[in-house]
């Protein structure tokens, strides 16, 4: 039987035999910055939507748009002020993640760092985990 009667601050955490497992999706105050600002310019939405896909050599690439809902289905994070909305099916692949906003010289991205990520594709498109 499942018991925890341990407080927990986090958004989203279950017990298994009286282990805490804290699930987490985070990004950076950058990163959180741009989507505040594309959230504000659209005037409308909840926060960023990150998922996975299959796609390219490695079998899967991450996908983000901005949500203008949240479902009962999904967890929903908050990292410096921002609402990230993850469908639940994919929490197994971006558990642990931080999602960065990186501005060099001319280009800027969003980056990437999933301790969940075992092998990458050459050109950074797709990824596997274990």
């Amino acid at each position: 039987m499942i018991s925890c009667n341990q407080p927990v601050i986090p958004v989203l955490d279950y017990c298994y035999q009286n282990w805490i497992f804290i699930m987490a999706v985070m990004l950076t105050e950058s990163a959180a910055q741009r989507v505040r600002l594309h959230l504000q310019s659209r005037g409308e939405g909840e926060g960023l939507r990150i998922g996975v896909k299959t796609s390219g050599c490695s079998g899967l690439a991450y996908i983000m748009d901005y949500a203008n809902e949240i479902t009962d289905q999904d967890e929903v994070f908050e990292s410096h002020g921002v609402k990230v909305i993850v469908e639940p099916d994919h929490l197994k692949y971006l558990d642990g993640i931080q999602v960065d906003y990186v501005q060099n010289g001319l280009s800027s991205s969003f980056q990437f760092n999933n301790p969940n990520v075992t092998e990458q594709c050459g050109c950074g498109e797709s990824f596997t985990t274990s």
